[in-house]
């Protein structure tokens, strides 16, 4: 049976507003401090501490890329959008920021509670999708390594005899058998750098 998250205490989090003064940012302050988190609000851009915040709303209508502190798609916190105007570039445009939730504007006196919830979760979601996405593409990466290095091991003979030299060797110098396979890989590549050079050398003279 799978068991229901758990709604996280977000007492004492903090949370930038984006957004030139309005009653947008009014309202959206009174429902964040009577959940209990801190607030500032700041236009046209974030500030250098907005990278410690919890939560960043964003007004979509008139944001831009120069006023984040980091790379669109990159924000090291969950990102809530304030949509007003469905223009198609501006959603666009929100979304290259991967907004993990949003409010529509005007603001009333509820959502905010449920946005910050929703976008928390898929934050954590998104980046637990993006640490498997690098752990497996480590891992074929270091694959194709040992393919590499058995190929360069065998020189055309048995590929398992020489996958076993390659673990007898991982074996002799204490180290793990991907180490091993990058180790063989760059000494391969400097031999055949130096036998180039030396081919070109020759070649001159």
């Amino acid at each position: 049976m799978t068991r229901a998250p758990r709604i996280p205490n977000l007492g004492g989090a903090r949370a930038f507003i984006l957004h030139r003064p309005h009653p947008t940012v009014q309202a959206i302050t009174r429902q964040l401090s009577a959940i209990g988190l801190i607030t500032l609000d700041c236009w046209p851009e974030l500030p250098p501490e907005a990278l410690a915040a919890d939560f960043v709303f964003f007004d979509a209508d008139l944001g831009f890329d120069e006023q984040f502190p980091w790379k669109p798609g990159e924000a090291p916190m969950p990102l809530v959008a304030l949509i007003g105007s469905e223009a198609p570039g501006r959603i666009e445009w929100a979304l290259s920021h991967k907004a993990d939730a949003q409010l529509l504007k005007p603001v009333g006196n509820a959502g905010v509670y449920s946005a910050l919830l929703i976008a928390r979760q898929s934050f954590e979601a998104r980046k637990h999708l993006a640490s498997e996405i690098a752990s497996l593409r480590q891992r074929v990466a270091e694959r194709q390594t040992i393919v590499r290095a058995v190929t360069a091991l065998a020189k055309g003979a048995d590929d398992g005899r020489a996958y076993a030299q390659l673990r007898s060797l991982a074996m002799s110098w204490q180290i793990s058998v991907e180490d091993a396979a990058r180790r063989i890989v760059a000494m391969t590549s400097e031999e055949a750098t130096g036998e180039e050079g030396g081919d070109d050398q020759s070649h001159r003279a």
